[in-house]
Order: C-alpha cells, then structure tokens, then sequence
C-alpha cells in the first residue's frame, strides 16, 4: 500500500525518528526569534477577513511561483478580488510539487485548521476559502489565539532605526502573555547606493531624537540615542540584511570626510561607499556588544533584479536571488576586528548561497572564546535554502564541523501569522536525520541523549542565548 501523505508520521521515515518527534519535538514551545510580523496587527489583535488576507498578502514567495506558473500580476498583487487572488493560487498548488511551499501550504492548513483530508487546488478551493475564511473572522482565530493555538511562547519582529515601537509598547503594556520583542535592522543607516532616501532618513534621525546632525560624530550619536531607546523598549538582538560583510580600511578622517560629502549630496566612488558601510558595520557591532545584544547578520541576495517590477511595485515583491559575493576574507576581517578590540556580540551568520554553509560554520568556529556555549552561530537554513534538501544540508554541515547539539535552531522570517507550522517542518526534518543516522549505526540508540538534544535544539538553546525572557 502506497504511503499516505501528511499522516502524522510525516517526513519521519524511522521509528527512532517517530519517537523523537512524537516524544520530543512535537510539544516544545516555540521561540521564534526572526520574523516580520507586523506589530500593529498583534497589539489590535487583529482578525483577518478572508484567507487570502491571512496568506497571500506580503507573501513574496507565493507570488513568485504564481508568476512563475503564468498568472497575471492584477491576481498577484493587483486589483483582482481577493476571492480570485486565492483562486489563481489554488490553481498554481499542484504545479508546486517539490517545491517547500506545497508541504508548508497543506501544513498551515492542517495546523491551525484542522483540514488534513483535502489538498488545495482548482477543485477544492471554494470550499477551502469559505472553510478557513469563516473561521479567521471568528474570535477564536484572532492574530494572538493563532499564536497560542501554535504553542509560541516569543516572537522577535524587525523595526527601523526610526520606528516609534508604539504598537510593542501598547503588546507589553496590555498584558499579553507570549513575549513579543523588536529587533534593530539599521540598513537604511548605511545604503549609501541611494543618497536622496539616506539624507531623508538622516534628516528624520535629526528630527526624532534632536541632534544637529552637522557631521559624522554627530551621527553617530543620534544613532547611539535611537539604539538605546530600542534597548529600553526590550530589544536585544540586530539584524542586518547585506550582500556581504563589509570590513575595508578605512581611517576616521575618511570617514568624516565621507559623510561630509553625503550631506552635500554627492555621489561617492565604490571604494568610498565600501569605507562608509565597513565603519558603520563596526559601529553597529560595538553598540551591540556594549548593550548585551546579539547580532544576526543575513548575507548573500542579490536584491530588485528585475528594473520593470521594482519600478511598478518596489523591493519584497519576489524579484530576489541567490548572489556570489566574495563573504569569507571580509567577513573575517569584521569578525576579527571586534574581537581583537573585545566588543565582537554573539553573532548568528546567515547565508542565502548554500555553497557557504561550510565557509560560515567554519568563519564561526574562529571566534569563540569560551564564554557562552555556541557564542557564534551558523543560523538556519534561510530563504532559498527554507526547504528539506536544505534544512538537511545546512545540519550535516553544522554536525560535521561544528556543535550541532548547541544549534539555536529554527525561526519563521514570515511575514504570516500561519508560517508557524515551519517550525514542524524544521523539527520532522530534525529528527528524521537524527533517526536515519541511529538506526544506520553512526549515532548511538540513546534515546535519553538524542531527545535531549532535540529539545535543546528545537527550544532550549533559544532560550538560553538570546537575552529576551519568555518565562
């Protein structure tokens, strides 16, 4: 009899590896310290009204398939009814097999749901829609019963330098029990590739906090104020989406000399945006480090490729790739000179391509020092890489040439409230590799050691590195 799919035994292919799912992963918490949920929706607590709302707004990786399977952009992202939208979308499912999206698109319907008999396509999508959609306007399916009903016990969302964090202070405020935090994304401090956006952003950095930013040090300060005020409002880790680390000399006359010239609004050379972005990337990591915080770095994608989308709909639309940029030499040149001066944060290194994989475990193992078990990080498989072949390689990897047991594991990066069932996935793909290892004989059948390890991995190690309490 062929195999069922999306049994509960999903994805878990051993009985050592039904039991460290079913024993072990499955009831762990989860600690989902990287996303981008909006804040705004969770301290309203907001209800969506319709599927669609709940699933395709935002969701970059749904419309690239559905580009990709030839539906018009009005179904996409245009004026197409939300009705149609779902409908383009269902007719676009069956065509994504092998593709991650299929499995976590029956998962988010089977959790929070409960529709574990029917797969999405032409057929089925009426039903699905009126099913889900009824239940999404009830109160039991608000934005925060979702995230009790998923068993989340944190979230960390993603803010700019500039955000008043108004809606996290209205969440602490009003009591709600699953911890929600922000993370500091200073990008815009630095794009540099676009001068009239930074001296917009300069220019409400002066107005929010004060400051006559009349040159670099100036700058810095009012940067420094915003990131203190980001500390005293729960925030304890960055984050910083780069195509690569950025680490060229530079002296502190230059970089002065630098900013004077991004006032004025003069073009900068190659050499002198590398110089501008490499001393702010040091100054990021010293904030960092002098507050406690941990650093997350997302290297590698080549961003808003196709000028024609980016002109209609602007950045996060799905026009991303993988990049090949040079990340080892100057990465360790970033890393190095923290450390060397004592201020180098915990840090989690991610890669988009994965021909890095071995290159971040190994640039991490360079860097600890004994203070904190897994100081440096190889974060999870990331974007791209978010599916099985990944997830898998992205371990091994990790097991082979670092601590995979001391693995902070896995994180949604979603801007969905129904992503969390990507936790399940990361957890069955976890323990299937552990067990397929057992039962071949390259890991003992200790199931009291290997359960513990899954429940460090999936929770545990979470909780103890990042300096945000969920208990």
């Amino acid at each position: 009899m062929a195999n069922q799919f999306l049994t509960e035994d999903f994805l878990l292919q051993t009985k050592t590896a039904k039991i460290l799912y079913h024993e072990h992963a499955k009831t762990m918490p989860i600690y989902d310290y990287h996303c981008h949920l909006p804040a705004d929706q969770i301290a309203c607590d907001h209800r969506f009204e319709n599927l669609t709302q709940a699933w395709l707004y935002g969701d970059h990786y749904k419309w690239r398939a559905m580009r990709t399977n030839g539906v018009d952009e009005r179904y996409v992202t245009g004026d197409a009814s939300d009705y149609d939208k779902f409908d383009k979308w269902a007719q676009t499912v069956p065509y994504c097999l092998g593709n991650p999206l299929y499995h976590w698109t029956h998962l988010e319907l089977k959790n929070p749901f409960g529709i574990r008999d029917k797969l999405l396509g032409p057929d089925t999508a009426r039903e699905i829609y009126a099913t889900c959609s009824e239940m999404l306007r009830s109160p039991q399916f608000s934005v925060r019963n979702i995230m009790r009903k998923m068993n989340v016990k944190l979230v960390c969302t993603t803010e700019d330098p500039l955000d008043s964090l108004e809606h996290h202070k209205r969440i602490r405020e009003g009591g709600f029990e699953i911890r929600v935090h922000t993370a500091w994304r200073p990008d815009r401090a630095m794009a540099v590739e676009d001068l009239p956006a930074l001296n917009v952003f300069i220019d409400r950095l002066e107005e929010i906090c004060e400051i006559d930013i009349a040159n670099f040090h100036r700058y810095l300060e009012a940067l420094h104020k915003r990131h203190d005020y980001f500390h005293q409002n729960g925030c304890r880790l960055s984050d910083h989406g780069v195509e690569t680390a950025y680490a060229e000399d530079h002296t502190a006359g230059e970089v002065k000399a630098i900013f004077d010239k991004i006032l004025r609004g003069k073009d900068l050379k190659p050499v002198e945006q590398l110089k501008f972005k490499s001393a702010m990337m040091i100054e990021f990591g010293r904030m960092d480090a002098e507050s406690g915080w941990v650093q997350q770095l997302h290297m590698g994608p080549l961003r808003n490729n196709s000028t024609r989308m980016f002109q209609a709909l602007g950045r996060d639309i799905g026009c991303d790739s993988m990049g090949d940029f040079e990340i080892a030499r100057p990465l360790s040149r970033l890393l190095d000179r923290l450390d060397v001066d004592g201020r180098l944060p915990k840090t989690i290194l991610y890669n988009h391509n994965p021909r890095d994989n071995a290159l971040l475990v190994t640039m991490a193992g360079n860097f600890q020092d004994g203070s904190v078990p897994g100081k440096m990080q190889h974060g999870s498989a990331w974007w791209f890489l978010d599916q099985k072949d990944g997830m898998e390689e992205q371990m091994r990897i990790l097991a082979n040439m670092g601590l995979l047991s001391r693995f902070v594991g896995m994180l949604t990066d979603s801007r969905s409230f129904l992503s969390y069932p990507r936790h399940e996935y990361f957890r069955r793909i976890l323990c299937n590799l552990l067990g397929n290892d057992v039962e071949a004989g390259h890991l003992p059948n200790d199931l009291e050691l290997l359960g513990k390890m899954v429940e460090d991995i999936c929770f545990n190690n979470a909780r103890n590195y990042f300096p945000m309490q969920c208990d």
